[in-house]
């Protein structure tokens, strides 16, 4: 499809978004890996976004809990990316071998991300396939020498400097 073609050569950003929520017998964590996560949207509120598809598992059991964890990948994630994003997982199989804070609010955060939020909702707008996300951000912290994972033309890459 030209479309989803076109769309894959604009080259993003990949954040996985967790939480520890109530899960069918006990608290489970539960992430949604996205794209199309965006910083910038506001100063003030300080607000962020991503997009997510209407048929999203994830999502509806995400976005029950009070906070939710922002963790921007870096390029030491793409096995990591895979293996969070993954159908054929269990939600608590998805984080396997990957280091993991979770936050008294619930947010979870993957170690060694160059940037990492916690956000609570702020408004969800539906957009066509998919809901836009607005999220608030309450506190963030940064790995400045940390590299990005970033997402184009169908895979993930690596940034290089140009010299």
């Amino acid at each position: 499809m030209a479309l989803r073609t076109t769309f894959a050569l604009f080259p993003s950003g990949v954040a996985a978004l967790s939480a520890v929520v109530e899960g069918e017998h006990d608290k489970e964590p539960v992430v949604l890996v996205a794209s199309s996560f965006q910083v910038g949207i506001s100063l003030d509120p300080p607000l962020v976004l991503f997009a997510v598809q209407h048929t999203s598992s994830s999502w509806p059991k995400l976005k029950t809990g009070a906070r939710i964890g922002v963790s921007v990948l870096g390029e030491a994630h793409d096995l990591a990316a895979r293996q969070l994003a993954s159908k054929a997982l269990h939600a608590t199989d998805r984080f396997a071998g990957i280091a993991t804070t979770t936050l008294d609010s619930g947010a979870n955060f993957i170690h060694g991300a160059p940037v990492w939020m916690e956000c609570s909702i702020y408004s969800e707008v539906p957009a066509g396939d998919h809901d836009v996300v607005l999220l608030q951000v309450h506190a963030m912290g940064t790995a400045p020498d940390t590299e990005p994972l970033v997402w184009h033309s169908s895979a993930f890459r690596t940034l290089t400097p140009k010299v």
